[in-house]
C-alpha cells in the first residue's frame, strides 16, 4: 500500500497547493479548517456552502477570489469514491458439498 505523500500545511491541516493561502485567508479566518476537512463537496456543493455562508453568517462577497477558492476545494475536497461491498462475483462453478 502506497503511503500518502500529499504535502499538508502545517498550520491548518489542508492540502499545500498554489491556492491555499486564498482559502487559508477568505475561509479560515472565521472558521477553523477541520470544518473545510470534515467535509467533501463537488465544486458546486462547495459553491452552495459559499452562498450559505453568505446569507446566513455575514460571508462577504468574495468577487474574483471565489474561482480560486472553488479550484482549490475542488481538487482537494471533492468527494471520492468509495466502494461499500465488492462486485458481484461472476462465473462461480458450483460444487456438492459431501456429508461425511
Amino acid at each position: 500500500m502506497a503511503a500518502d505523500t500529499t504535502k499538508k500545511d502545517p498550520e491548518t491541516g489542508l492540502v499545500a497547493d498554489e491556492n491555499l493561502y486564498m482559502v487559508k485567508a477568505q475561509c479560515t479566518s472565521c472558521h477553523s479548517s477541520k470544518l473545510i476537512l470534515a467535509n467533501r463537496f463537488t465544486r458546486d456543493g462547495w459553491k452552495q456552502k459559499i452562498r450559505w455562508m453568505q446569507a446566513n453568517h455575514n460571508l462577504w462577497e468574495l468577487g474574483d477570489t471565489e474561482k480560486q477558492v472553488l479550484d482549490y476545494l475542488e481538487k482537494n475536497y471533492a468527494p471520492t469514491a468509495s466502494v461499500a461491498r465488492r462486485a458481484a462475483l461472476k462465473d462461480i462453478k458450483w460444487y456438492k458439498l459431501e456429508q461425511n
